[in-house]
């Protein structure tokens, strides 16, 4: 069975709630109808039910859940939470209520709320826009000190990562991560392999670089994430610094790493920086015909996922069964 299919067996044995908040959009209409179709979640429609339906131009979702901030008989409780949370910045229940009429924020606020357990968007929207309203509203998860992204590759060629199964991180938010911050990405990536993919994560730390072959600030970096990663979480199966191929390809790892528990058969590659995360992964995607999915966020208290604008109504399908496992798992 592949990636997505268990993803979409895992969500349909324990039925979650997921808002996409951008309800007047067409791919998120179509993927709303499919979830609904497939029994792979419950789905939140933020806006008016009316004008939603006849945008769907005859696809079926009527049995979505549609909340209109308007006319929703909870603002007054989500107004006052909202003051609560962000009683620090001095918001009134004026400019909270403004902002509660954004379905960005009041999608957050219906996961915060317990209404829904889970989040998708981006479609048209921005990163930024998709996690401003995360953070502010359900903020980090405890124990964890950054907010980060991954992709789960699953390749054609079986060869490397686990039958061709692996996890690229950060790809999608943490611009140039310093070494504390490229750790903790390390470890939750580890995590999230884990729970998602099932089987031990192994940890690559990526560089230009294996174990001292070049000299360079952008070297040390890496070196150091990797030893703080290996103090956070001696348990995971970790190693640096390693250029790509001494991280999957088993004979370069055992000539340029010997002795490494990692080099030469990495599932979760920690890419030193956005540049070569995101190039790394659609290189992937488009060279060697791998399915992305993603970017799914880690280190958020309750899960709100972010999608490329770009996407299709196939991949908000995709990314809202994991989104499902992810409220599953955080139970």
């Amino acid at each position: 069975m592949d990636f997505l299919k268990q993803m979409k067996e895992k969500a349909k044995k324990e039925l979650q709630t997921i808002v996409l908040p951008e309800s007047y959009e067409e791919r998120n209409i179509k993927a709303a109808a499919a979830v609904l179709e497939e029994g792979l979640a419950n789905i939140v429609l933020i806006g008016k039910k009316d004008e939603i339906i006849e945008k769907a131009g005859g696809l079926d979702i009527e049995k979505a859940i549609f909340i209109d901030p308007e006319n929703y008989d909870r603002m007054d409780e989500f107004v006052s939470e909202f003051c609560e949370i962000r009683k620090s910045k001095g918001v009134t229940p004026e400019q909270a209520l403004k902002t509660l009429m954004d379905p960005m924020a009041f999608g957050v606020m219906l996961v915060k709320m317990g209404v829904a357990d889970g989040m998708v968007s981006g479609a048209v929207h921005s990163t930024a826009d998709t996690l401003r309203p995360a953070l502010q509203i359900l903020k980090t998860k405890p124990g964890t000190e950054l907010v980060s992204s991954f992709f789960i590759m699953v390749c054609k060629d079986t060869t490397y990562g686990d039958d061709g199964v692996l996890l690229f991180a950060d790809c999608a938010l943490n611009q140039n991560p310093n070494p504390a911050e490229l750790a903790c990405i390390a470890v939750d990536s580890a995590k999230s392999y884990e729970a998602f993919v099932g089987g031990e994560p192994r940890v690559a730390m990526l560089s230009h670089s294996s174990k001292g072959s070049a000299k360079h600030p952008d070297v040390d970096k890496v070196v150091e994430a990797t030893k703080i990663a290996k103090e956070k979480a001696p348990e995971i199966k970790l190693d640096g610094e390693l250029q790509l191929d001494s991280a999957i390809v088993e004979k370069v790892g055992a000539q340029k790493a010997p002795g490494s528990p990692v080099a030469g058969k990495a599932n979760c590659l920690i890419f030193p920086d956005i540049d070569a995360g995101n190039i790394g992964y659609k290189l992937v995607q488009r060279f060697a015909g791998a399915e992305a999915y993603g970017p799914v966020l880690q280190g958020i208290a309750k899960p709100v996922n972010d999608l490329s604008r770009g996407c299709s109504a196939e991949d908000i399908v995709a990314v809202v069964a994991m989104t499902a496992v992810q409220a599953q798992i955080s139970k």
